[in-house]
């Protein structure tokens, strides 16, 4: 399983460019790069680290990467998978604040609402991907079909945990005849003492940073800003927008407007949601060294996510292997599904599709995963080019 650095960076560098669609598409990507093309780790495998990913506050996607880099290269991996994902959407999120007025004509809507069509064909394929590994039974598919079914009909941001928790138990009583996973060579590079270490090291920025920050101020309370936002968001993504707002908007640091126009660039480049940070980061300073605010702002709200997931790595190797853990991840495998099932409709198809032809583009899309296997990027430049040509014909 030992690679090397570089292999893990150029992998994730690819997925930074393509991984359109926000954290629901990542998890798509990631199985269909890691899982059927390269084959660094199997189905079994890619679902625990999800699980654990899903279980833990923070960027479940970026989270989920950064694992796979850990296991795949050591601590440099990690650290590879983690700036090539998320480099260039932080790059991206500030070059788009300069050039989002000209976005506003019908070619700009356009290629947008095709980025859209490709988040449509990425989940769709991955929900199907994932139902067929991870729910091969009967209460399996009833555990991920009550997941869809109490997330389409709450419509709560936290009702996610609850049905990953949900899964858990449902996973314990109803899935008994999943065997624990034995004789992986997948292993974290550190061990339980370095996991509580890092563990231990997350608490003492959460509960130290606002001291610091009341303090001395300035920097130290923007890394505090970020880093309680990264702290205590479950789910990642669009979850975490309403505390960056409470965060950076309510003491006046941005303003509304500045923060509206930031999300809707968010939402048309590829990697992580969190990246949001690297735009509000820089708005801080008011374009006077603003890719400074831009890397402080980064490092603080992914940092927690990121000290959590390698911390309880080891702690999850170990107990993954007795057989009631191993049901309950089967049970949370299969809530994720669900999820993923509730989020291709809502908000991926809600959102992307408008009209007929749409259901066509994403349908082609979809085709070129699954029957022609292409790459991801075709299927971006499809999509792209399909929409923007129903403004030039």
């Amino acid at each position: 399983m030992a690679s090397n650095p570089g292999e893990v960076f150029l992998a994730f560098a690819k997925l930074g460019l393509a991984s359109f669609g926000g954290p629901v598409a990542h998890i798509g990507y990631f199985r269909r790069e890691f899982v059927e093309r390269r084959r660094w780790l199997d189905d079994r495998e890619f679902g625990r680290l999800l699980a654990l990913s899903q279980f833990l506050p923070g960027p479940a996607s970026s989270q989920l990467g950064f694992s796979i880099g850990l296991l795949r290269a050591g601590a440099a991996g990690a650290l590879a998978a983690f700036v090539a994902f998320t480099l260039p959407s932080a790059l991206l999120m500030l070059a788009f604040a300069t050039i989002l007025p000209t976005m506003q004509g019908a070619y700009g809507q356009a290629a947008i609402h095709g980025l859209k069509l490709v988040a449509v064909a990425v989940v769709a394929q991955g929900v199907i991907a994932m139902a067929r590994q991870l729910c091969p039974d009967l209460p399996r598919v009833a555990i991920a079909l009550m997941a869809a079914a109490l997330v389409l009909a709450s419509g709560l941001p936290w009702m996610q945990l609850v049905v990953v928790a949900g899964g858990a138990l449902a996973g314990l009583i109803a899935c008994r005849a999943v065997q624990p996973l034995t004789g992986s060579a997948v292993a974290p590079p550190h061990g339980m003492r370095a996991g509580a270490l890092l563990l231990a090291l997350f608490g003492m920025l959460l509960l130290g940073l606002p001291f610091m920050a009341k303090a001395a101020g300035g920097a130290f309370a923007i890394a505090e800003a970020f880093y309680r936002s990264g702290a205590l968001v479950f789910g990642g993504g669009h979850v975490v927008l309403p505390l960056l707002r409470d965060a950076v908007v309510t003491p006046g640091w941005v303003s509304s407007d500045d923060f509206i126009a930031g999300y809707g660039a968010a939402q048309a480049v590829p990697g992580p949601m969190f990246s949001f940070a690297s735009y509000l980061g820089a708005r801080l300073f008011d374009g006077r060294g603003g890719a400074g605010g831009s890397l402080l702002a980064l490092v603080s709200i992914f940092l927690p996510g990121l000290l959590l997931v390698a911390g309880a790595l080891p702690f999850w190797h170990s107990l993954s292997r007795r057989p009631s853990a191993a049901r309950a991840v089967a049970g949370v495998n299969a809530a994720v599904v669900g999820l993923l099932a509730a989020a291709l409709y809502d908000p991926v198809w809600k959102s992307a599709i408008t009209a007929p032809e749409d259901v066509a583009i994403a349908a082609v899309g979809l085709a070129l995963l699954m029957v022609w296997r292409a790459s991801a990027l075709w299927v971006v430049a499809w999509c792209v080019v399909a929409t923007l040509s129903r403004v030039l014909l």
